[in-house]
């Protein structure tokens, strides 16, 4: 019998990962989340993240980046192991390398000789450009167009339908707004937004 899963996030990224898993035939046992133990969701039981059982898989289906980072060094500390999951309609083209705990959903591309680090995600229909390099806790949103050779360094989000244009670097903890188009490299910690992305007044 397939090991199950524990999906760790109730809301909107946690029931995508839900959908995700199921199309892949992946087993899920149950989620994890504090806001509501004990209230099933879809159907499945819902445990407060500190009692997820020692040794089991989970995924953290939470876009929030610092949230991740909380959530996996909790569930890594009650000896949780972290799983990869992939949407079957996703496309992962060669030597690519996909790090624990990375979530790639249904329509996503990603090319060739690109690594995703621990607990990244690409959204649905998003794309993800040959010689990238996200680190850990990356999301592209849906709709993202993360083009080729770009550094994506830890706890960075690329908005919906934004584009990062060729060899651009965004720094960690910088924010992509929707539909931006990154035209040049991304301080950490910024906010950029528009066409072509600037910081938004007052940060970055």
């Amino acid at each position: 019998m397939t090991e199950q899963l524990w999906i760790a996030g109730a809301g909107g990224v946690g029931r995508e990962a839900l959908d995700t898993a199921l199309a892949a035939g992946v087993a899920v046992a149950g989620f994890l989340d504090d806001r509501a133990p004990g209230v099933p969701v879809r159907g499945l039981p819902v445990l407060a993240p500190a009692d997820l059982p020692s040794g089991a898989r989970y995924l953290i289906g939470i876009a929030d980046p610092g949230v991740r980072r909380r959530l996996a060094a909790l569930l890594d500390g009650l000896g949780g192991r972290p799983a990869t999951l992939v949407h079957p309609r996703a496309l992962i083209a060669p030597e690519t390398e996909l790090g624990p705990g990375c979530l790639v959903m249904g329509g996503a591309y990603v090319s060739s000789s690109v690594r995703l680090g621990a607990h990244s995600q690409v959204h649905y229909n998003a794309t993800v450009g040959h010689d990238s390099l996200l680190g850990e806790r990356v999301t592209v949103y849906p709709g993202g167009n993360v083009s080729g050779s770009v550094l994506l360094e830890d706890d960075t989000t690329v908005g919906s339908n934004a584009v990062v244009l060729q060899g651009r670097k965004i720094g960690r903890g910088a924010f992509v707004g929707a539909a931006a188009v990154v035209t040049r490299d991304v301080p950490p910690g910024a906010v950029v937004v528009g066409s072509p992305a600037r910081p938004m007044a007052g940060r970055g």
